[in-house]
């Protein structure tokens, strides 16, 4: 028992484990295409939460074709000491990437006896994949030692979709190593169905489950969480949730006239993995462990104080977003 412990705990202590929504670095309604302007800002402020001083762009790579061979700014670059870093961890969802080929084959559903299915999970892999791929570049290229890290090539899988089999070990040993873990929402093995989608909300739960961040930040394309749609001209940004130790939650900020009105929730037909719904479940999960959560819209100056623990200590009455944590 304890020598598994010691291969599940990172050395030192992990400051966030950030999710990068697909709907916020993608253009979720045009398949397979990335919103490059969020997905650079994010990966700026991701660079300014983590890593105190310069650093080299990590991007060597041939774009492809362009002729042109990568040039490498060597000055004094194997003489430079190990920068101060916080220690990240980053999941992304899929967005446009990856949701359509799961959904049209029905690998969420499992039957990889039936052609179609195994059809499908071989392309939302390649489509997840490619999409790890170029955020592990974007991220890479601001300076940030980013690893990509697959759930099905980790070894992961489920039984009746919850996960089974999930060694966070190899995540930790890049950690230790001075990387940045990214990981990514995966078509992964389930013992009782043949196949499954495991969604980057429940990836997150099970590494702050196993690793005790600081604090966890869910980046997102609208400002939080809402008591109804936020497309509804009359939804009210919901603040501050407490949760319970017996999982139930209460919203403290705003106070709603209307407490017995549930929060209203939409889930896009093409979402194999539950929307707002999972991540709210899974954010309240976190929080019952004293992890307090935030929910904010990514590539904002809102989403930057929450990356770099600005709301630790307060929340000032300016910031937008949402905040989840454990009833006082």
């Amino acid at each position: 028992m304890d020598q598994q412990h010691q291969c599940t705990t990172a050395a030192a202590t992990i400051h966030c484990i950030v999710k990068l929504g697909g709907a916020a670095i993608t253009c979720k309604n045009e398949l397979e295409t990335i919103n490059e302007e969020n997905l650079t800002i994010v990966s700026s402020q991701l660079r300014k939460s983590m890593i105190l001083g310069t650093t080299h762009g990590m991007d060597w790579s041939r774009r492809p074709g362009s002729l042109e061979i990568p040039t490498v700014i060597d000055d004094d670059v194997n003489h430079q000491s190990e920068l101060d870093s916080k220690k990240f961890i980053v999941v992304h969802g899929a967005g446009s990437f990856g949701h359509f080929q799961a959904s049209k084959s029905g690998v969420h559903k499992g039957g990889l006896s039936k052609p179609l299915v195994k059809s499908g999970f071989v392309a939302t892999r390649i489509s997840v994949t490619s999409l790890n791929l170029e955020i592990v570049r974007a991220l890479a290229k601001a300076g940030i030692p980013s690893i990509g890290m697959s759930p099905f090539s980790c070894g992961w899988s489920t039984c009746e979709k919850d996960l089974a089999v999930a060694d966070a070990s190899t995540v930790v040993k890049a950690i230790d190593s001075g990387f940045v873990p990214v990981l990514h929402g995966d078509a992964i093995l389930d013992t009782s169905q043949g196949c499954t989608i495991l969604s980057g909300d429940v990836i997150i739960r099970h590494l702050a489950e196993e690793l005790r961040p600081d604090y966890v930040v869910f980046l997102t394309d609208v400002f939080g969480v809402y008591d109804r749609p936020p497309t509804e001209s009359n939804a009210v940004l919901l603040r501050e949730i407490a949760v319970r130790e017996d999982g139930s939650w209460s919203v403290l900020k705003p106070v709603l006239q209307d407490t017995s009105k549930q929060v209203e929730i939409t889930v896009a037909a093409h979402d194999t993995t539950g929307g707002m719904v999972t991540k709210i479940s899974e954010a309240a999960t976190i929080a019952r462990l004293g992890i307090d959560v935030y929910i904010v819209k990514a590539a904002t100056s809102h989403s930057l104080m929450a990356l770099q623990g600005g709301l630790k200590e307060s929340i000032p009455d300016d910031w937008l977003g949402t905040v989840i944590r454990l009833a006082k």
